[in-house]
């Protein structure tokens, strides 16, 4: 848990930008995590015309490491032109990854150690490693001391031809063994979530991502992109349904739970590419750089719970948290922008906010956090329609949250996610009036 000020140091953010969502498979489906990650940190370079040799730290996060770019943020980073002598470093917290870049970021400059930041996040769905079973690459690894015909002979002996099939990694919780879909499941089950409230949900989303975008809300926040080989001109996120109903959303089947499970194709988030980033300052160096910087980080916290009964509930954790170290209640919050994972996981965390019992029984409170306002709640769609690169979203978030605050003449925005591993995370913004 931190917030900002501790020494007088107030971070604000200076800039923020993403390249268009794209379904995994499909637009992106020729990069790699480095070449969004090196196009996105130029882009925000760009965006805010900024010198690049000002920049102190570049952290972005990344969950699907490409084992040639481990360090995508440092290779990302040379290849987007930024100075040599610039450290680099990527994270690594499932769906929160961008938001540990972040609020490293925050930390780095609320206590000195630098002034300028990037900090964001990359994910290639469309570009995943596949790997063969750990038999098959114990053999690769001997057979680097082979030194005859004889040897290599012995290579396939005692393998099945299961043995030498390739493994594609599965989004599975390590700890459970389970899918979170079917977490999500159990949870809607659990807490009477029904399949119609999740689908209304989820037509809410894309209803409001594609109004957003017509206005020419989201502009502000994608850039717009040429992407090679064939340098299709990209502007907009190919996620988004305009003509989302309630009755398309029926007649989809649920994918996990066959037979009694809720969870489908439409009220779950999609695997998608992208990349975000901002640009975070020290208020004293975006003052003497003329940087227009509206809105400030607050606070923020990181929960974890037990991933076999609250993997998805982490913003119900994090949440409370946050709000206490700035002596805050919702009703402060006038944006309020949530990483939808899934639509059931959404409403749980909204039910167990807005109730006495969960915070008698797992925060230890009298009272009841309280219930968020729906017109301020993710009004400009969230990861349902937009789509959801792991390690991108938080930083999508943030961006969000900041236009937001400005062109609502808000006050405070709260960002939460939850994320692999029953991780939480909330992000507290102030507006600089």
């Amino acid at each position: 848990m931190s917030v900002h000020g501790k020494n007088g140091r107030r971070v604000v953010i200076a800039g923020g930008c993403r390249l268009p969502f794209m379904r995994a498979g499909t637009e992106y489906d020729e990069l790699r995590a480095y070449d969004l990650g090196r196009i996105i940190i130029k882009a925000l370079v760009k965006k805010a015309r900024f010198d690049p040799g000002l920049i102190d730290r570049v952290i972005m996060g990344n969950v699907i490491s490409d084992i040639a770019t481990t360090n995508v943020a440092r290779d990302s980073a040379l290849g987007a032109g930024i100075p040599v002598t610039v450290p680099a470093f990527t994270v690594t917290l499932a769906c929160v990854s961008s938001n540990v870049a972040i609020t490293a970021g925050m930390d780095l400059i609320g206590s000195g150690q630098a002034d300028v930041v990037i900090a964001g996040g990359v994910e290639s769905m469309s570009d995943i490693p596949i790997q063969y079973g750990r038999r098959f690459r114990k053999k690769l690894v001997e057979s680097r001391k082979y030194k005859g015909v004889r040897d290599y002979l012995k290579f396939i002996q005692g393998f099945s031809f299961r043995d030498l099939l390739p493994e594609v990694p599965s989004i599975a919780e390590y700890s459970t063994g389970r899918i979170m879909g079917e977490d999500c499941d159990r949870l809607a089950a659990r807490l009477s979530i029904s399949r119609e409230e999740q689908d209304e949900y989820a037509v809410r989303s894309h209803c409001a991502a594609a109004r957003a975008g017509a206005k020419g809300y989201l502009t502000d926040e994608v850039e717009a992109v040429r992407v090679p080989p064939h340098f299709a001109h990209l502007w907009q996120d190919n996620g988004i349904r305009a003509d989302a109903s309630l009755e398309k959303m029926k007649r989809l089947k649920p994918v996990f739970e066959k037979k009694y499970g809720t969870v489908t194709a439409g009220n779950a988030s999609f695997l998608t590419d992208g990349a975000a980033a901002v640009l975070l300052m020290s208020e004293e160096k975006a003052s003497a750089l003329g940087c227009a910087a509206h809105v400030s980080i607050r606070a923020y916290s990181y929960t974890a719970q037990d991933p076999e009964e609250d993997l998805l509930l982490g913003p119900a954790y994090a949440i409370p948290k946050v709000l206490d170290i700035i002596g805050l209640g919702l009703r402060d919050m006038d944006v309020f922008e949530f990483h939808e994972a899934f639509a059931g996981q959404i409403l749980a965390n909204l039910q167990c906010l807005d109730s006495d019992a969960f915070a008698r029984e797992k925060l230890g409170r009298a009272q009841k956090v309280g219930e968020i306002p729906m017109e301020r709640f993710n009004s400009w769609g969230g990861s349902l329609a937009i789509g959801h690169p792991f390690a991108a979203t938080g930083a999508r978030l943030v961006t969000t949250a900041k236009n937001r605050l400005v062109r609502e003449d808000g006050t405070f925005a709260l960002v939460a996610s939850c994320a692999g591993g029953a991780i939480g995370n909330a992000i507290i913004l102030e507006r600089i009036h």
